[in-house]
This record gives C-alpha cells, structure tokens and sequence, in this order.
C-alpha cells in the first residue's frame, strides 16, 4: 500500500527520542547529569497534530526528567521510558485506546525501533536512521533526528489526511498561546 494511502489511516502518532527528537547527542555534565536538545519545528508538529485530532506518545530506551517536562509541555498522550521491549508497550498502547495496528505511525532511526517499524501502520525513519530502519519504513524523512525530522512526518501524515490547510491556518492564530 501507498504512504499516503497508510497515512490516511492514523489516529495515534508514536515515536523514539534518541537519535529522532533529539541528534542523538547527550551531553553529560560533570555531575553525572544528562543534557538534550529538542528541536522546537518538532514540538510545533506534535502541537500541530494533537490539533487536528491526533494522539501522540514516546516509547524510548532512555529515562530522562527534561524528557518528563518536555512531554508535559507538549501534553503527550502516552510516554513511556526506561522500555527495551517497545512492541509490548505498542500492544499495550493499542488496547488502552481500542486502536489497530494500521491506525499507529510510528518514527524511529535505530535497530531499537525495528519490531515497532515493522508493526504500525504507517513507519518512519528520520533522514540519519539506521539501513535497517529505512529498509522497512513507509516514509524516510529529508531531515535528520532532532533536526525537524518529527515536523516533516507529521506534515505528510496531515496532508494525507486532508487536515494540512486549516490546521495551517490555525497555527496561524496560536500567537500568544502557551502550550501549558
């Protein structure tokens, strides 16, 4: 099947952290604590989807508290840290909100993503990801992880769905808004 044919199908956006929210750089200070870098083009595509009707959620390897605050910000559905095995998290996911597979996209660049790739309706690799990643995904983005890669997967997923125009126009009207 056609991407945008997959695409016009999901209602639950889903995506890893590492190397695809961020560039997969982790800056460890002296204390031992972790810093990340978050594109704001990204937050901006999760807004934008959670405004046309979509729900978004993490599944990462890492634990983070910045990534805690920044899925608050950006009111994320469902996050879910510290999790190796992400296809049981993806079934877990699937009941909670009485989803099928096909209705889930999902956005990943390593071999950590690969049985979730393989699962969802419609799978994306950022520009940087691992072959085996781009080999069974729908979409492979022009940009790398943590450089808007999200942004421009959610931006295929609306237009394929018809919602680009006015969710553009909306975004338009959101000057002032804060997302808390």
């Amino acid at each position: 099947m056609e991407p945008t044919k997959r695409a016009q199908k999901i209602k639950m956006i889903l995506m890893d952290v590492d190397g695809t929210l961020t560039d997969g750089a982790i800056l460890v200070l002296p204390d031992g604590k972790e810093l990340k870098s978050y594109n704001v083009r990204d937050g901006m595509g999760i807004l934008l989807a959670r405004l046309a009707g979509l729900k978004t959620g993490i599944i990462t390897g890492k634990t983070s508290k910045s990534l805690e605050k920044r899925a608050q910000l950006l009111k994320i559905v469902e996050l879910y840290q510290g999790i190796l095995d992400k296809k049981t998290v993806l079934l877990e996911i699937l009941q909670k909100h009485t989803l099928k597979l096909e209705e889930i996209a999902y956005i990943g660049d390593d071999l950590g993503d690969l049985e979730v790739i393989q699962s969802v309706g419609f799978a994306g690799a950022v520009a940087d990801a691992h072959h085996e990643i781009k080999k069974h995904s729908h979409f492979i983005c022009t940009n790398p992880g943590g450089k808007g890669a999200v942004r421009e997967f959610i931006e295929f997923i609306l237009e394929a769905q018809d919602k680009w125009e006015s969710i553009k126009n909306t975004a338009k009207n959101l000057k002032g808004i804060t997302l808390k």
